[in-house]
């Protein structure tokens, strides 16, 4: 598209006074990373990428299913059908509302491992995940490398939202103490209505353009609070960064200096057990479709395979890890991995 074009593109966002075109030009020049692109990170990729950030990197370990269309709005029928990468579906995506911004995907399991690789390049990391433990990685990194970003979450109908900058704000273990969001409820427990989702994504958004457009003092000092089936709205003001606080006052980084072993995770909503192999590795995935085609249903695309026998469905990623649908228990899911991956 010509500068006239792109002109035309923005030219509400840019008589926007706040933003104006100063602003418009620092957003094109901007480099995001949304973690988790469920129901979060699919209003917030696709608001950021419509606003003309330059550069969107999405990172998400999960394929897309029947349970995702009610809300994550990057996806369609095809998609769960397919079951498609979740990363992978909402590039191809984001690539159709802007072809003028640069848009990567990364299948993969965010871990003390990758994180650094993969958030640090960044100016603003957009959080989009229903994971306590990659939360407090991400707040790990964003502390070490002084990266701000976009905290979120979201269940039933309430949800908070706010932008956590390292130096300047409390880290998220200022906040919620080291335990962080530990035994709080899931969409498994007790549902989640899109609604909600895109008010929390739509918060982290706005707070993520005044800050990469330089309009800092316009950011939310605290967390907004929203519950929009008791119609509550309330203001958590952030106060000072805590000297004792283990991350940013002790500098002491547990979620990403800890060892990367074998990690067992129920997914939020459905029966599908996430297993990942200690040591890293690298799959031939053509090779292992060979082999398990005589023996059920098999599609393949160049980052993952979906094998599907009985009332049990295996993906598997290019670096061993799996998500084994249909079952509850963690010892039935090791035993079909090993069963049909042999690792």
């Amino acid at each position: 598209m010509g500068a006239d074009g792109a002109a035309e593109r923005y030219a509400r966002q840019v008589v926007f006074a706040p933003i104006g075109e100063d602003g418009q030009a620092k957003l094109l020049r901007a480099r995001v990373v949304v973690v988790g692109l469920g129901a979060l990170g699919s209003v917030s990729a696709s608001q950021l990428a419509r606003a003309g950030v330059g550069y969107i990197r999405c990172v998400d370990r999960d394929i897309v299913e029947w349970t995702n269309l009610q809300r994550q709005t990057l996806y369609d029928e095809q998609d769960a059908h397919l079951g498609v990468a979740k990363a992978e579906a909402a590039a191809a995506k984001l690539r159709q509302f802007n072809s003028d911004i640069v848009v990567e995907s990364s299948v993969t399991d965010l871990s003390s491992q990758n994180a650094e690789a993969l958030l640090t390049d960044v100016d603003l990391i957009v959080d989009g995940t229903d994971n306590a433990q990659i939360r407090q990685l991400i707040n790990d990194v964003a502390v070490k490398h002084g990266i701000a970003w976009a905290y979120g979450g979201a269940v039933s109908s309430y949800g908070v939202a706010g932008l956590i900058r390292p130096g300047e704000t409390p880290c998220l273990a200022c906040l919620f103490g080291a335990q962080a969001e530990r035994d709080h409820d899931t969409c498994d427990t007790v549902g989640v209505i899109g609604p909600i989702t895109g008010v929390i994504a739509s918060l982290q958004v706005a707070e993520a353009l005044k800050y990469l457009s330089g309009r800092t003092d316009a950011l939310r000092d605290g967390l907004v609070y929203v519950d929009l089936w008791h119609n509550e709205w309330r203001n958590m003001r952030f106060g000072n960064p805590q000297p004792e606080c283990p991350t940013c006052g002790k500098r002491s980084f547990a979620a990403l200096d800890a060892p990367s072993d074998a990690l067992t995770v129920t997914f939020c909503g459905r029966r599908t057990i996430q297993l990942r192999p200690q040591a890293q590795t690298q799959l031939s995935l053509e090779h292992l479709a060979k082999r398990l085609r005589p023996l059920g249903t098999v599609r393949q695309t160049d980052s993952l395979l979906r094998f599907e026998r009985g009332e049990h469905i295996l993906t598997v990623f290019a670096d061993g890890r799996a998500l084994v649908h249909g079952v509850d228990d963690v010892a039935q899911a090791r035993s079909f991995y090993t069963r049909y991956v042999g690792m």
